[in-house]
């Protein structure tokens, strides 16, 4: 048996398979090596009872994650899997741009992937390799136009007194805005990332107020120019996405994409069924 598992730093997926008969998929907090340790990522996945139990019956695992592109960062995840999974002696640990890259690119055609979820990526496939433009150093100087970049966003203009009246007193009934209560969540606590996009959810709930209109452009056109344009020919592939953020923002995603003349793609909020399509082959 063996698990293909789609991982962001909020949850992961996991798919079980029998050879190549799909059985279901179990569910996990996220999995991030870069700001989880291997202690903390073995309790995660333990604490899934389902999981825990088919342990021993596991022989083979593909893993597609969030961190996953440093050499340290797959090391710390094998080392996970590997107390997890005891039996297991094949492992594949890749970033979860080629979780993306498969379930975007039909038929392996050329085209740019982005992921915009908690974190954001975007990479090139050429039909069959993945390229890299940008080299993410993740949440705390980068993943732009992602559930990160709007929680910071959102709560930078609270505390700048930049956010108009009405939509501040929606974000207070909403959260805990207490200056402490932030910065334990920054500094004390697992995940600051996650819970940075922990705020997503307003901003989706109030995307049509003029003032976050104005942020959502702000930040995907800035992730057009600075993410997508470092590819020569993009304007010749088509553009696709993965993750909650773009999936649930598409309608003003896709008007920054026709205002900068690039082919729409598809939009999908998870790579479930291109990897179950390709792990079934």
């Amino acid at each position: 048996m063996k698990f293909v598992v789609d991982s962001g730093s909020t949850k992961a997926d996991w798919l079980l398979f029998n050879n190549k008969q799909y059985l279901g998929v179990y569910n996990t907090l996220g999995l991030n090596p870069e700001v989880l340790n291997t202690d903390v990522l073995v309790e995660r996945i333990l604490q899934n009872e389902e999981i825990a139990n088919l342990r021993t019956a596991i022989k083979k695992i593909y893993f597609y994650g969030s961190g996953c592109s440093t050499t340290h960062s797959k090391k710390v995840m094998q080392d996970a899997l590997e107390k997890v999974f005891e039996n297991a002696d094949f492992f594949e640990i890749l970033e979860d741009t080629y979780a993306a890259v498969y379930a975007t690119c039909h038929d392996l055609q050329p085209g740019i992937v982005c992921i915009n979820g908690t974190g954001s990526n975007c990479s090139f496939f050429n039909g069959k390799e993945v390229e890299q433009a940008v080299n993410s150093l993740g949440y705390l100087a980068m993943d732009d136009c992602s559930g990160v970049d709007f929680g910071r966003r959102l709560i930078r203009a609270y505390y700048f007194n930049t956010m108009p009246l009405d939509l501040k007193q929606k974000f207070e009934t909403a959260y805990n805005l207490n200056a402490d209560f932030i910065k334990k969540n920054f500094y004390k606590e697992p995940n600051p990332n996650a819970y940075l996009a922990s705020f997503l959810p307003f901003l989706i709930a109030n995307k049509d107020h003029s003032f976050l209109q104005d942020m959502i452009a702000d930040s995907f056109q800035f992730f057009v120019d600075y993410y997508i344009k470092q590819y020569p020919g993009y304007a010749n592939v088509p553009v696709h996405f993965i993750g909650s953020t773009a999936f649930l923002l598409q309608d003003e995603f896709k008007s920054i994409l026709k205002k900068n003349n690039l082919i729409i793609g598809v939009f999908y909020q998870k790579p479930l069924e291109g990897l179950i399509e390709l792990h079934k082959r």
